[in-house]
């Protein structure tokens, strides 16, 4: 008797987890991922605004070691830069328009 009560609330407790697993929305505004994967391009391949950001201050004195291009919400891009300097190394992000992104 006691395995058949035991089996029972093992079964209800399952069914209503399943019941509720069931009700949660993939819908909610918290669910949207945006895939922000961002695309190893040449230095060359960067938007000519942002080449001529690269060759002003403070970035003139530094050489691009990678680019990036990170696609964003409604088609806007922004680019990742591996800079360079002796031993230093940093990391500039711009948008499309050459203007730094904080």
């Amino acid at each position: 008797m006691k395995k058949l009560m035991m089996s029972m609330a093992v079964a209800l407790v399952a069914s209503v987890s399943m019941a509720n697993a069931s009700a949660i929305s993939t819908s909610s505004p918290f669910a949207k991922v945006v895939n922000q994967e961002k695309v190893e391009i040449k230095p060359e391949e960067l938007p000519d605004p942002v080449k001529a950001a690269l060759a002003a201050e403070p970035y003139n004195a530094w050489q691009v070691q990678k680019a990036f291009q990170v696609p964003g919400e409604n088609g806007a891009n922004t680019y990742e830069v591996a800079l360079v300097k002796g031993e230093e190394t940093s990391t500039a992000k711009f948008d499309k328009d050459g203007k730094v992104i904080e």
